[in-house]
């Protein structure tokens, strides 16, 4: 491969993500000929792309020598700052992370899911299907996928309903802080800042509420959290309430209109899953494969090493790009075939190691039963104009999808 080959190709710009959606061509040439490849280009910090399954595996499972940093993503050097915008799980390390962690993990393990929330899940799916069932037109993205989860976690940790609408803003403002959608004209940097000030603004009060009036709930769980046999921190607390209600939206949303998006460009593997709606359990982890919402998170190597070949120095900072890994072809059998049968499916879409998704059983359930709804009581589908991409290159994902669509009453 020539090397302008290589330093021609675009997998960094937001705008690219927007206007095209995920560079798997550049990825699968990577794979092939630069599996971890320097980086780059005017405006950006170079980094390492890391594009292959097993080396993204090597270093997420090393995180003393490949840790997390204060950036999370890969962002132009006009907007970066100098300010952590949150302090949470995902720029935390051994072993201050684990420790965090650990406040909440026991509200995301399967048996607590089934014990608290399952059947509200299957409930909660259903409601928001009820609440467009008589209308032949809707935007996914707004109608359904977004408040479907945004719906199951506020539930858990006790906001109430009016405030729905005011966490799904907020959480669209902060992750897509570059899509001119959601940044009311500011830089990225800006309106990250403002969101997150709105955000804590938002838990401060919730925090205040809950310790007079504690509530069996995550956000109880979270004010009475305990580090090293201290309360949280305030900005510690705000950051894991400002985590949670974002991951638990973002990664289900993405994933579940994507999932849809795929199921209407492969018909045959829709009719499949109508004709025998229990495979939406390996639908979903298809799904999960095949959308793969976050695109990349950065490392920043501890001391000089090697990964595939590559002279990696103290300070190098690593992007792991996980739909390239989950695009594999030394670890996916015709990967570019979207399989709701797949299995096995070592897909990585949750991370691996120690920043494995702390709400991917939660993810998993939730995908797994709007699939099942969906597959019972969506009779056509079929998109009804342009899809419209997020301009971003941290999480992935379609902002508004218009569909056509005939749907049968729930059943009762």
């Amino acid at each position: 491969m020539e090397p302008s080959a290589l330093n021609s190709i675009e997998i960094a710009k937001p705008e690219y993500y927007a206007e095209h959606g995920y560079p798997h061509d550049a990825w699968a040439m990577l794979r092939r000929t630069a599996p971890v490849f320097r980086y780059e280009r005017p405006g950006l910090d170079p980094f390492w792309a890391v594009t292959k399954h097993a080396d993204i595996v090597e270093v997420s499972r090393q995180p003393e020598l490949y840790r997390s940093d204060q950036a999370l993503f890969i962002t132009p050097k006009e907007s970066q700052t100098p300010d952590v915008i949150l302090h949470q799980l995902l720029n935390m390390n051994p072993p201050e992370h684990p420790e965090y962690r650990g406040v909440t993990s026991h509200r995301f393990t399967p048996r607590a899911l089934r014990e608290r929330l399952t059947a509200r899940i299957e409930e909660i799916a259903a409601e928001v299907l009820d609440a467009v069932v008589d209308r032949e037109e809707c935007d996914f993205v707004t109608d359904l996928s977004a408040r479907f989860p945004l719906a199951v976690i506020a539930e858990m940790f006790g906001a109430p309903r009016s405030d729905w609408d005011l966490l799904i803003r907020l959480s669209n403002e902060l992750v897509g802080a570059g899509d001119p959608e959601y940044n009311r004209g500011e830089n990225q940097n800006d309106a990250l800042q403002r969101a997150r000030m709105e955000f804590f603004e938002y838990f401060s009060g919730l925090i205040e509420d809950r310790r007079k009036h504690p509530h069996d709930d995550i956000s109880t769980v979270l004010v009475n959290g305990q580090v090293d046999g201290s309360p949280m921190p305030a900005f510690e607390l705000l950051s894991y309430f400002a985590l949670l209600i974002v991951a638990g939206n973002e990664t289900t949303r993405n994933a579940t209109t994507g999932g849809l998006y795929a199921f209407i460009n492969n018909p045959e593997q829709w009719e499949r899953l109508k004709r025998d709606p229990s495979l939406a359990r390996w639908a979903a982890e298809e799904v999960l494969r095949w959308t793969s919402p976050v695109i990349h998170f950065l490392r920043v190597a501890t001391a000089d090493t090697e990964l595939h070949g590559q002279k990696i120095r103290k300070n190098d900072t690593l992007a792991l790009y996980y739909p390239s890994a989950n695009r594999d072809e030394e670890v996916f059998e015709d990967p570019y075939r979207f399989d709701i049968g797949r299995n096995p499916n070592p897909h990585i879409a949750f991370g691996i190691g120690e920043h494995f998704c702390l709400g991917a059983n939660l993810a998993r359930v939730e995908l797994q039963v709007m699939l099942r709804q969906l597959s019972e009581r969506l009779e056509q589908v079929e998109l009804a104009g342009p899809i419209s991409r997020l301009r971003a290159n941290f999480i992935g994902g379609i902002k508004h999808m218009p569909i056509r669509y005939k749907m049968r009453p729930r059943k009762h």
